[in-house]
């Protein structure tokens, strides 16, 4: 199943603050999932697989590099065999790059909120609301992630245009 999400990524010089607003506002906390995103050559978009304590999946999508809020479609599938998917997407596409992270995971409705520890680069906030939970249009998604831009105080200054994957790609 296809869905879309209207999304931002953004430098975090404040977790505990981001931490302390979605804790005040009930925001439902889901856990601390330790991820490793392995990402798979493709000629088109990008495609990775998830392996952590809570998320566990495959995921292909496609977005454009840009700072501030953008649309990201994308097709997730939950992985029970992530080991196996491993070994042939490795042998089948190759690997591009490894990010390894550790990420609080909280929800507010359909709005999904990430405070992000990546190994190499640093601290980061993701906002994600999507249409998976709620039937709503871009427009109003676009509208939430504004919101909470507002409300986490992120300037424009701090948002990140590329993925992490590209980030570290970019170090090397």
């Amino acid at each position: 199943m296809s869905f879309i999400n209207v999304e931002i990524k953004a430098r975090c010089n404040h977790p505990e603050k981001i931490r302390a607003y979605l804790q005040s506002h009930h925001a439902s906390f889901k856990g601390l999932d330790i991820q490793t995103d392995t990402y798979f050559n493709v000629f088109q978009g990008r495609l990775k697989l998830r392996e952590g304590n809570i998320e566990n999946n495959l995921i292909y999508y496609e977005r454009s590099n840009e700072a501030g809020p953008k649309d990201s479609h994308f097709q997730l599938i939950k992985i029970a065999d992530a080991k196996g998917i491993k070994n042939v997407l490795t042998k089948t596409n190759g690997i591009k790059t490894i990010v390894n992270k550790k990420r609080e995971i909280y929800y507010m409705e359909n709005v999904k909120f990430h405070i992000d520890e990546v190994l190499n680069l640093g601290s980061f906030v993701e906002i994600e609301a999507g249409n998976m939970l709620a039937d709503l249009t871009r427009d109003q998604l676009k509208t939430q992630c504004d919101y909470y831009l507002s409300e986490f105080e992120i300037l424009d200054t701090d948002l990140i245009h590329i993925s992490y994957s590209d980030m570290l790609l970019n170090l090397s």
